[in-house]
């Protein structure tokens, strides 16, 4: 089994401290900082823009992992701040060219995954498997913080490790985002995934500290 990672999502981020959170982060050895762009279209909800999160990198050298949930992200390369090491996920459901949206990011220096909506079926990703570098499994529709694990969740990430394995792609990385509790997420790396979005049900829960949290957390998913 490939290592863990944790991805903290800045959508669920206390904006009035977060120099201080992002240095919390950085010493605590987070891999990389879920950033949610929503655009109001491809789900209900607006989140932080590209020129705002821009600015978070004063403060912190951790990677962005960026989660596109916007139209027809390809004609939008130019809008995301993206540098190397970056992760980039871009929804199958979002474009009729998904092709061309990850060659669109990958050209910019990222990683690029696809994220798959609950309902979508894995074997969208056929012919994909050579461009992408990794799959995020939405454990939730997408839109919102907050929501129930589906209870499809945990078969499909099992579904998804195996049939990437049998393709020949068994270091492939599954990124899961969508209630990425306490509970669920020893059960979501039971199934095989390797990053995990963690928001309100871990690392940002009431009465907890980051500092306290994220090592807590991580001994969950190992």
């Amino acid at each position: 089994m490939k290592n863990s990672a944790i991805a903290p999502s800045l959508m669920c981020a206390d904006f009035t401290n977060i120099k201080q959170e992002l240095a919390t982060m950085q010493q605590c050895g987070i891999e990389y900082l879920h950033i949610d762009i929503m655009d109001g279209v491809f789900v209900p909800n607006i989140t932080l823009s590209s020129a705002v999160v821009k600015q978070f990198r004063t403060h912190t050298t951790i990677p962005y992992d960026y989660h596109l949930m916007i139209t027809n992200p390809e004609q939008k390369a130019d809008m995301i701040d993206v540098k190397d090491g970056d992760l980039v996920s871009v929804h199958y459901e979002s474009t009729p060219h998904v092709l061309k949206a990850v060659q669109a990011y990958k050209a910019k220096g990222a990683k690029v995954g696809v994220a798959l909506n609950p309902a979508t079926p894995i074997n969208v990703l056929e012919y994909l498997l050579p461009e992408i570098d990794f799959v995020l499994i939405m454990t939730v529709n997408p839109g919102f913080a907050g929501q129930k694990m589906v209870e499809s969740a945990l078969d499909k990430i099992a579904d998804t490790r195996k049939f990437l394995d049998k393709r020949g792609y068994k270091n492939m990385p599954i990124e899961v985002d969508g209630n990425v509790s306490n509970e669920n997420a020893p059960k979501m790396r039971k199934s095989g995934a390797d990053i995990f979005v963690a928001g309100t049900s871990s690392i940002y829960a009431k009465n907890t500290s980051l500092a306290q949290s994220i090592p807590d957390f991580r001994k969950l998913i190992n």
